[in-house]
């Protein structure tokens, strides 16, 4: 069993770099895109077209997939005020609570984000033309993330207390 959990937890570890590559990719492309609008519109008087939409679009899947890493890396805004007054043992119980909450809101983000993504393939972005699918997909990947990182949160939790 311990065996399994290990190779869960490294198989999420290892997605979660390639993410850290997304989203490091990401954000030089917003950053290179909201660049050149800034100096297209104020320094050549000519705007970029698309530039806009595209920044939203990768903002959009920077927050999804952002959140599912931050997720798995304990670096999101939490209350901590029971972890710090109950000790190792409180800690471990509601990590295990929070995974599981996680899991079952994940789980519901994943169901809707397809169902809406499946919604609105036939329309398309104004400037790049692109389906809005590709937007509203970001919603049913970033929930995937979050539930294997929650998976891995919980093998990680289950190994301590066997350790312990």
């Amino acid at each position: 069993m311990t065996q399994a959990t290990g190779l869960i937890v490294r198989g999420v570890d290892a997605l979660n770099r390639l993410v850290g590559w997304i989203l490091a990719a990401l954000l030089a492309v917003m950053t290179v895109l909201i660049t050149w609008q800034v100096f297209a519109r104020f320094v050549m008087g000519s705007p970029l077209t698309f530039s806009e939409e595209v920044s939203r679009f990768a903002m959009v899947w920077m927050t999804m997939l952002g959140a599912a890493y931050a997720y798995r890396h304990g670096t999101l805004i939490s209350v901590d005020i029971l972890t710090g007054l109950g000790g190792p043992k409180v800690t471990r119980v509601l990590n295990l609570v929070i995974a599981i909450c996680s899991i079952v809101f994940a789980w519901v983000l994943l169901s809707e984000g397809i169902s809406i993504t499946g919604r609105v393939v036939g329309q398309t972005a104004p400037s790049t033309r692109v389906s809005m699918a590709w937007l509203y997909a970001a919603i049913p990947v970033g929930a995937g993330l979050i539930i294997l990182n929650a998976l891995a949160i919980l093998a990680d939790e289950l190994r301590k207390t066997r350790e312990a």
